[in-house]
């Protein structure tokens, strides 16, 4: 029996290494959404599968047996195609969800259903600092007037498509003085970030915090209905022991 693991997280890699040491086969799936991922412990994959029915190929090919769902949080689409056809041909299939972040007595958070949002928060003038990703930019179309830095991993392709803003090129983790040092010298005024959860993206966070600086926070996607949610690695380890 083979296991597709879909990555891209902090805790798929730790998953993938798990399995290599358990000998099980298993492949892991990366989005490609970073130019240079790093080198994984098993058998690995970039990219898309070709849609719907190339991803069916795929499990069919590939004797895929079941599949462990470890993608980022916001990665909606992925994650309910792939629960819909799994249920449709009876395969194994669980979502491990990290749970979301939680604000603490100091922090200034609000909570938001996505980017379109942000601008009816922050005033005209003020400096935005965006930790979305690049694919969120076309819901920033609204914030003229706002300054805006939007920090990317790889180097981008095109300039910044909006007025007022520009891309930071960084590649995590990043420690927290050093996102206080980079908020303070940016001048930001206003942190935006996904509750993507875990500990690899809490750093500005707790920067925000020690600096007075509120937070927007996009709300994450609900999980598809009727799916194995797994909350932890050792409940996705458990699972995958019994398939």
């Amino acid at each position: 029996m083979t296991i597709l693991l879909l990555g891209g997280t902090a805790e798929a890699r730790v998953i993938a290494g798990k399995l290599a040491e358990a000998g099980t086969p298993a492949v892991v799936s990366l989005a490609g959404a970073v130019r240079r991922p790093a080198p994984q412990p098993i058998a690995s994959r970039v990219g898309g599968f070709g849609g719907e029915e190339g991803f069916r190929t795929y499990l069919a090919c590939a004797g895929i047996r079941a599949v462990l769902d470890a993608t980022h949080p916001f990665a909606a689409r992925i994650t309910a195609r792939t629960a819909r056809i799994c249920a449709e041909q009876d395969l194994p299939y669980a979502l491990l969800r990290r749970p979301g972040w939680q604000p603490g007595r100091d922090d200034a958070w609000t909570f938001l259903a996505d980017e379109s949002e942000v601008a009816a928060h922050i005033p005209v003038g003020d400096h935005a600092f965006l930790a979305t990703g690049r694919q969120s930019l076309p819901r920033y179309a609204n914030m003229a007037g706002r300054r805006m830095t939007l920090r990317v991993i790889d180097p981008p392709d095109q300039p910044f498509p909006h007025v007022d803003g520009q891309y930071l090129v960084g590649r995590p983790p990043f420690a927290q003085s050093a996102e206080e040092a980079l908020f303070r010298d940016l001048g930001v005024d206003w942190l935006v970030a996904k509750n993507a959860g875990g500990t690899a993206g809490r750093a500005k966070l707790d920067a925000a915090r020690v600096l007075g600086l509120p937070v927007l926070l996009i709300a994450r996607p609900d999980a598809p209905p009727g799916v194995t949610v797994l909350r932890s690695v050792a409940e996705a380890m458990t699972w995958l022991a019994v398939r």
